[in-house]
């Protein structure tokens, strides 16, 4: 069984010993982390190297940035969603896992775009658009593969606690939910919700107001697996019990855990 996961630690400065805890305690055999806020020299790589992760980091100072770490070998790297070569935020990588079962993993911190109307919202519609065209190419390649990460996309209604709070938001105009559902149409299927129903699930709670106490979150934190990779799907959960530690992110892990030996998830 390989464990992969996503966290969106908001800062690998803030977050080094709560990040190295949850490692250590839930040891996935993949981490894909997202908004970094680091370059890449200043990011603790040798820590994880420790824990016996192999380590691949795209970053931006301040803002943005992703990284992998991987228990397995990282193969054919990329830095760079296709679509826009002068796109010079850090918000995408991609690698393959060599295990028994090779996968293609696409780890993204999709733009938040507010406010809206605005650039920051046009440049969240066009960075989907383009990844839309990198989804499709996943599809055609029929090969296991899986697109995970901080969408800040709220699917429907029932991922938030409030929605009435957001129908103005970049993260949940019928735009941005329009272009969500248009990828997955492709073929893909939506881990959490695969072996999840009903309301109450949420992977970010603001730090504002009062959220976390009052449970006020939304589920913005997304996998999405081809038909090859979802075939090998057994579990899909969020790690909620990490926001009410000391200095946590504002999200929280999502991970999966996937069959490497070619059996359907469902056998």
């Amino acid at each position: 069984m390989v464990k992969i996961a996503s966290f969106n630690i908001n800062g690998i400065k803030a977050r080094t010993n709560a990040l190295m805890t949850w490692l250590i305690e839930e040891k996935p055999d993949v981490a894909l982390l997202q908004e970094i806020k680091s370059v890449g020299e200043n990011f603790p790589s040798d820590l994880f190297e420790n824990l016996g992760y192999n380590v691949e980091v795209s970053g931006q100072k301040s803002f943005n940035g992703v990284a992998i770490l991987s228990k397995f070998p990282l193969e054919d790297v990329v830095c760079q969603l296709p679509g826009d070569t002068n796109d010079d935020q850090a918000r995408w990588m991609e690698a393959t896992i060599v295990c028994d079962q090779s996968i293609r993993i696409c780890n993204l911190y999709l733009p938040n775009g507010n406010p809206t109307p605005g650039p920051k919202y046009e440049y969240k519609l066009s960075w989907m658009n383009r990844l839309y065209e990198r989804a499709k190419d996943l599809i055609n390649s029929e090969v296991p593969a899986l697109m995970a990460g901080d969408y800040n996309i709220i699917p429907q209604d029932e991922d938030a606690a409030n929605i009435n709070t957001w129908q103005k938001d970049a993260l949940f105009l019928p735009e941005s939910r329009t272009a969500f559902r248009k990828i997955i149409n492709l073929g893909f299927t939506e881990a959490f919700r695969a072996k999840n129903a009903g309301p109450g699930h949420y992977s970010f709670w603001d730090y504002q107001a009062g959220a976390w106490d009052r449970d006020d979150g939304v589920r913005i934190d997304h996998f999405l697996l081809t038909p090859q990779c979802a075939d090998l799907l057994k579990d899909c959960q969020i790690d909620k019990h990490i926001r009410a530690r000391e200095k946590p992110s504002d999200h929280v892990p999502i991970w999966i855990k996937i069959k490497e030996d070619g059996h359907r998830g469902d056998s």
